[in-house]
């Protein structure tokens, strides 16, 4: 994986199975999520919603199916994430909070989510790449997969740059990466700053 240049957005690795690797995956999953930006098994968003949007949903059945072939047949590395450092419980705390104000209502007290509506958090390796910027930047500026033929009205996310402060948004991802079995490393306002909102890069 790397990070897309000028975007910023973190690109996941088709060859991690902690990242984005789809081997075992039933290849319907696979051709649902290029056509329609959902599925049993993920939602697109970020660049990979522009992808589906623009390209993948008009593609033919047959060039579907050969895309989805060719994904999950590529070699899987059997990498480990390092031992994360504790999330400082404050931090902790706080994500909590903001988490019960803001988030549980649709992703559910335990992160379960809603099939077909809201992803869940829980074992959500989306939510654990490292780097996080691409949790930041949902929680940021929202997130919805792309209104496609088959999903013309996708469930989506609101934005919440302007209503959480950065140490807010730290706190609320620094829990979901470490909530429910997750295990992630935390994420501070600094990060939120310039990774998230841009502030400062150039």
């Amino acid at each position: 994986g790397g990070t897309i240049p000028v975007q910023g957005w973190y690109a996941p690795s088709l060859h991690s199975k902690r990242e984005a690797s789809v081997a075992g995956w039933p290849r319907e999953d696979i051709v649902a999520l290029l056509k329609h930006g959902i599925s049993p098994q993920a939602s697109a968003l970020g660049p990979m919603a522009a992808v589906v949007h623009g390209s993948t949903q008009h593609l033919s059945d047959a060039d579907l199916r050969a895309m989805a072939l060719y994904l999950s047949e590529l070699p899987v590395h059997e990498d480990k994430a390092p031992e994360p450092p504790a999330v400082p419980p404050a931090r902790l705390a706080r994500g909590e909070r903001v988490y019960a104000e803001r988030c549980a209502d649709c992703h559910g007290e335990q992160g379960e989510g809603v099939p077909g509506m809201y992803p869940p958090l829980a074992g959500n390796r989306a939510i654990l790449l490292e780097p996080p910027v691409n949790t930041i930047r949902a929680v940021l500026n929202g997130g919805f997969p792309p209104a496609t033929a088959g999903n013309p009205q996708p469930f989506g996310m609101p934005p919440y740059a302007t209503l959480l402060s950065d140490e807010d948004v730290a706190a609320v991802v620094s829990y979901i990466r470490n909530a429910w079995g997750n295990r992630a490393s935390p994420v501070n306002a600094w990060e939120v700053a310039t990774e998230g909102r841009g502030i400062g890069v150039r």
